[in-house]
């Protein structure tokens, strides 16, 4: 149980800001999301990586951006799997360009990469934020074949309200079959947000927030998963995690030593960590 209603605002203010936990300043973990974007982008290009962006609506958010090996590595002839990446940022912050760190390791292993844009609140809705990530790994699925990924090996992973909505993505009925959800530092239950001051662009009621919240809608069929978050977070945001986890079949679930909340994500691809090593595993499962 998370056992929020124990806290007095002060201390629900302070567990559901996750800058807290290191200081109050997460603004360089932001600058190390852009440099080491640029930096991924230039290396997945100079790899073969052929980039381009694709719209899955009409709004200016409802961009995809892409990245596909230009040829396949092992096994010969196989197409790529798909990693997409759903940005966090409280819903409220970050862009895809901002979310790209991960692509210099996907296309050196023979995989592609996505990330996602959408409209940030207060300008959509929550709900309406969900119903674009929905629309955009829908019109991923279905264009597989045209982009040259996979439709059978498309992974979601998303980090904090990233992760929200990445388990949003795998709850939806009408969703592709996923082959993994990657859920890192993720907030799953949202009623604890309510009167704090990350709800003043949301402006959830208990009535959306149960709607939009994973944690009361998920079950033992959702998606093979990993659950993980980093040892220098809120003990709140632990407890979303480790809640989620059991409500969930049996996902990979573990804390990542020395990492915070704003720096868990960037081991998303990386070889030598474990959650690396296991997102790499379910792209390459045939």
């Amino acid at each position: 149980m998370l056992d929020w209603q124990r806290l007095s605002q002060t201390e629900r203010e302070r567990e559901y800001s996750p800058s807290s936990a290191i200081g109050g300043n997460y603004q360089p973990f932001i600058a190390a999301y852009v440099t080491q974007s640029l930096k991924a982008y230039a290396q997945a290009q100079s790899a073969g990586g052929q980039w381009r962006e694709l719209a899955y609506g009409n709004a200016a958010a409802q961009r995809i951006k892409l990245c596909v090996p230009g040829k396949p590595i092992a096994p010969a002839r196989r197409l790529p799997g798909l990693l997409v990446f759903i940005h966090g940022g409280y819903w409220q912050e970050l862009s895809a360009r901002d979310s790209l760190f991960a692509a210099a390791d996907c296309v050196a292993n023979g995989h592609a990469f996505a990330a996602i844009d959408y409209t940030l609140a207060p300008a959509a809705s929550l709900g309406e934020i969900v119903t674009e990530c929905r629309a955009a790994v829908r019109a991923l699925h279905e264009q597989a074949p045209a982009l040259g990924f996979d439709a059978n090996r498309i992974v979601v992973a998303g980090s904090s309200a990233g992760a929200h909505l990445a388990a949003m993505v795998a709850v939806d009925q009408a969703a592709p079959v996923l082959r993994a959800v990657i859920l890192v530092s993720g907030i799953f239950d949202l009623e604890p947000l309510i009167g704090t001051s990350i709800n003043h662009a949301l402006s959830l009621t208990p009535a959306s927030a149960r709607q939009l919240s994973p944690w009361h809608v998920a079950d033992p069929s959702f998606a093979p998963s990993i659950v993980c978050w980093g040892e220098v977070e809120t003990e709140q945001f632990k407890r979303q995690s480790l809640g989620f986890a059991r409500l969930i079949a049996q996902p990979d679930c573990f804390e990542i030593p020395r990492r915070n909340h704003f720096d868990a994500i960037l081991e998303l691809t990386d070889p030598n960590t474990r959650l690396g090593q296991r997102t790499l595993a379910f792209l390459e499962k045939p």
